[in-house]
């Protein structure tokens, strides 16, 4: 069995993911570096990665054609 988690799928994404994790985690007052970020707590991860998801759904419902 291969693990896809980690694997990137859409390389040109990858910027563009690290620019939107870095502005939810600066909206939430938690500081991340440029590279590593093991420091911080598992529950600001947490934070961090459902605020991303749930914002990436709030856009597509807002841009999806309605029927």
């Amino acid at each position: 069995m291969s693990s896809r988690s980690n694997r990137v799928l859409v390389p040109e994404a990858k910027q563009a993911m690290e620019q939107f994790k870095t502005e939810v985690a600066n909206s939430m007052n938690i500081t991340l570096n440029d590279g590593y970020n093991g420091d911080i707590s598992a529950r600001d991860a947490g934070r961090i990665g459902g605020q991303m998801v749930k914002r990436m759904i709030s856009y597509a419902e807002n841009n999806m054609p309605s029927k």
